[in-house]
């Protein structure tokens, strides 16, 4: 019988008015009612409950014990909806919620742990979750809806034309020259890259980095003697400190430096490599995401 009964939300709200008004007249005018019409949502609320909420009281209707313990479950259920309704009204601000995010290693440190952090300070409801993934993963996760935002670089990226995804650039990041702390080369001024192309270059042996590294040299006029393929930058700073090549290092994994290496930067015609973020598209508008963007955008703008 318990699960037949029919709680009308509406409903509670006019009998619940009524307790706090005490005739059927002041409830009315409270809600912008008729009196008849509050009479009979109240008659169809007590056959919905199967019992009696009001009884005669003179020329009134006072409330019965009935009403008073309906009253009773009544407020736990408003103060909850009001509980719904603030983060319900928060998620479309984009204040609550959870964004789930694939970036690459270099990414996590530099730009997604920052961008976390000044989402805690701002929007302490929002959650973010963070999972270490390389572009070809990072893709399918997003494709299937495992996360919300996948960050990458450019040349990893997928078509703009691919209409499963939006892109949003968020960042240009510099290549700086990774040399032996007691290369001859450290102290010259305004450091080329054409002034390295007799060295013996480490950097990785396939893949998008390699086609950065080849790119920006050809770029400077030279195919770079590869000695060394590693994909790490710990082991390619390693390499370098011991004085075995020298690499292109991105300024995002500054994290990875070493005493013995020093980080030189090509003022005249410094490379660069594209990262941004992608997520299935039309939702780049979703309250949350956009603030993650927003987030992750911040260092390129205070840059």
């Amino acid at each position: 019988m318990t699960g037949t009964r029919e709680w009308d939300i509406r409903k509670l709200r006019i009998l619940r008015t009524l307790s706090e008004r005490g005739t059927v007249t002041a409830t009315a005018e409270a809600l912008l009612m008729t009196p008849s019409a509050v009479s009979q949502q109240l008659s169809n609320l007590a056959s919905q409950l199967g019992v009696t909420l009001l009884e005669a009281h003179g020329r009134r209707v006072r409330l019965t014990d009935a009403a008073h313990l309906v009253l009773r479950h009544t407020e736990s259920v408003f103060a909850q909806l009001e509980r719904a309704d603030a983060e319900l009204a928060g998620y479309l601000r984009g204040e609550t919620g959870t964004v789930r995010v694939g970036a690459f290693s270099t990414a996590v440190p530099a730009l997604v742990v920052p961008a976390v952090r000044r989402l805690r300070a701002a929007h302490p409801g929002l959650e973010v979750r963070v999972r270490e993934a390389e572009a070809a993963e990072a893709y399918d996760l997003l494709s299937s809806g495992r996360v919300d935002l996948a960050l990458s670089l450019a040349a990893q990226a997928p078509t703009a034309r691919d209409p499963r995804f939006a892109l949003v650039p968020l960042l240009a990041d510099p290549l700086d020259v990774a040399l032996p702390a007691d290369h001859p080369l450290v102290e010259r001024d305004g450091l080329r890259l054409a002034d390295l192309s007799d060295e013996p270059w480490i950097f990785g042996g396939s893949g998008p980095w390699s086609e950065i590294t080849l790119a920006a040299c050809e770029s400077a006029g030279f195919v770079p003697e590869q000695a060394h393929s590693a994909a790490g930058w710990t082991a390619i700073l390693a390499m370098v400190e011991a004085g075995m090549g020298v690499a292109l290092v991105p300024r995002m994994a500054a994290a990875e430096r070493r005493r013995g290496v020093a980080m030189r930067v090509l003022e005249r015609d410094q490379p660069r490599r594209h990262v941004l973020a992608a997520v299935r598209r039309g939702s780049e508008t979703s309250p949350g995401i956009a603030r993650v963007l927003s987030a992750l955008r911040e260092p390129s703008r205070a840059g």
